[in-house]
């Protein structure tokens, strides 16, 4: 494994967390390198980088779907627990497009792809995921073209 992975980024602040006796640290790097791992074995072989950050924005997408699950259920004991868990793996992902970005990234692949209903949908989120896969969120995207593709 090459030290420039995530992975092994990883495993340096784990052993860091497990110093410091950080446990929501520890617990939540536990379960992305368990991830990570499970990937591995599936696949076989090292994981590249990208498979990683696609690994990891999985694991970003459950807390996402797990913060508003605490929302709607008014749980706030779960949902800022959830909330740093997220904070924590998104340190791991590559910076995010703004939403701003995204919308004129989506902008520009209805222009490309001559996309005029929603029924173009998935057209333009090949383009925009593939593009940026990794540095959007799709539910993000999907909503921001529908939206426009509305308009």
């Amino acid at each position: 494994m090459t030290e420039n992975t995530i992975t092994a980024a990883i495993d340096q602040d784990l052993r860091k967390a497990l110093k410091e006796r950080d446990r929501l640290r520890i617990d939540t790097l536990r379960m992305i390198k368990s991830a990570l791992k499970n990937k591995q074995i599936e696949t076989g072989d090292e994981l590249e980088r990208e498979k990683e950050i696609e690994v990891i924005s999985s694991y970003a997408r459950k807390c996402k779907e797990s913060i508003s699950e605490f929302r709607r259920g008014e749980r706030e004991d779960l949902l800022s627990r959830a909330e740093r868990e997220l904070e924590i793996v998104m340190g791991y992902l590559p910076e995010q497009l703004s939403e701003e970005e995204i919308r004129d990234e989506v902008r520009r692949a209805i222009e490309d792809t001559g996309a005029s209903s929603p029924r173009d949908l998935g057209r333009i989120m090949g383009t925009v995921m593939g593009k940026f896969k990794g540095k959007v969120d799709g539910s993000e995207v999907k909503q921001i073209a529908l939206d426009l593709l509305e308009e």
